[in-house]
Formats: structure tokens, C-alpha cells, sequence
């Protein structure tokens, strides 16, 4: 499907709905510059973006991509060929957390985003920093599924007093080593009592990257 069909759909559907880019860009959480980007065909629409357009504004995913499908939403058609896009859900993005220096996690909730139902996530936390890189980047939204538990070499989300970081995590009898993805960062370790600051938020289950 050519760049240009989904450009001129994503700007008929922006006048059907009476909305402008900035618009669409509070609904989405994705910047007013790369929604531009796609309106003037210099970004590819992949699906996960394509998704989260038409559900903004409540269109066929697949009309969006310039199938001869009805624009409403009440008429999901696939055409032949066209690879059917996951169930989807909303889970909150809640603050962010380290993946460097633990940096303090702030509880509140930033906006709810779309990810595959098939992760069950409960909720997603932003990367920032390198130390799990490349792995998760800097920018990047983890998908966390809410679990008192890992197993050793898991990456998990965990909570040290006030503070958060995302590390794989090892245990071995009274110590605990959070192990950054980039081996310019020194692992961390805690034992014996350090231990009763330290709770394991949940396991990551997917993330997503933006452009």
C-alpha cells in the first residue's frame, strides 16, 4: 500500500472529525511533528501507529491504509491479504523509572496507551537512561505485568525504598544483583537487611518504541 493512500486518508479523516494535528497529537500522545510527518507521506505508517490513529479518530484501520473499505469504524472489513492487527487494550503509563541511577518513580498516572491484549500488562513505566540499552533505550515504554516475583534473570521493575529502576534481576540466598544490559554500568547489590526496602513491582512483558 502506497505511502501517499494512508497520507491523504489520515488528512480526510483529521477534516471528518473536524480535528487538526495538534489535536490528534493531545488524543495520542504522539508528537504534533511526526503526526506532520505522516500527513505529508515522509513517515511509513506501521501498524501499532496505524491503530492508534484510527481508534483516535474513529475510523477502519483498514480504510485508513487506503483499502475500499468504509471509513466508519463500525465496519472492521479486512481485505484479502491484509494481515489482521492484535486485539488491543489500554493500560496506564505511570511515571517513569531509571535505567541508570534509580531516579525517584512518580506514581501518578501520564496518559493510558494501546498495547497487544496478548501481554497482559497492567501498566507502563518510561525509560530513562542507557544502562539497558540496547535492549530498552532511553525514551522507551516498558510493559509491566504486575508480579511479586521473578526468576532469576528476568528483567523486572524494582522498587528500593522510594526509588525505581528497571534491571535483570538475580537472587542467590540473602543477595539480591541488578544487572544492567549495558556493561558500561556496574551491577548493583543488596544484602541482609538492604533487602526489606526492596520489592519487585512485576516482570516486563513488551515495550514500545517510538519513531
Amino acid at each position: 500500500m502506497k505511502q501517499s493512500n494512508f497520507a491523504a486518508r489520515l488528512s480526510q479523516a483529521l477534516d471528518a472529525r473536524n480535528m487538526k494535528a495538534a489535536d490528534l497529537s493531545k488524543k495520542t500522545k504522539v508528537s504534533e511533528g511526526t503526526i506532520s510527518c505522516y500527513i505529508n507521506g515522509k513517515y511509513e505508517a506501521k501498524q501499532n501507529r496505524v491503530r492508534t490513529f484510527a481508534e483516535a479518530l474513529n475510523v477502519n484501520p483498514a480504510w485508513l491504509m487506503g483499502y475500499d473499505v468504509p471509513m466508519d469504524n463500525d465496519a472492521p472489513t479486512i481485505p484479502a491479504g491484509f494481515e489482521p492487527l492484535p486485539e488491543m487494550t489500554t493500560i496506564p503509563l505511570v511515571g517513569s523509572i531509571a535505567c541508570g541511577t534509580p531516579i525517584t518513580a512518580e506514581e501518578n498516572v501520564e496518559a493510558r496507551i494501546g498495547i497487544p491484549a496478548a501481554w497482559n500488562a497492567d501498566f507502563a513505566l518510561t525509560c530513562k537512561g542507557d544502562s539497558m540499552a540496547p535492549r530498552y533505550q532511553d525514551g522507551d515504554v516498558v510493559c509491566i505485568r504486575c508480579q511479586p516475583e521473578v526468576e532469576n534473570g528476568q528483567i523486572a521493575a524494582v522498587r528500593i525504598g522510594e526509588e525505581a529502576t528497571l534491571k535483570r534481576f538475580y537472587q542467590e540466598g540473602e543477595t539480591v544483583t541488578l544487572v544492567p544490559v549495558n556493561p558500561a554500568y556496574t551491577p548493583l547489590v543488596y544484602r541482609g537487611p538492604e533487602l526489606s526496602d526492596m520489592q519487585i513491582e512485576g516482570r516486563v512483558v513488551g515495550f514500545c518504541r517510538g519513531e
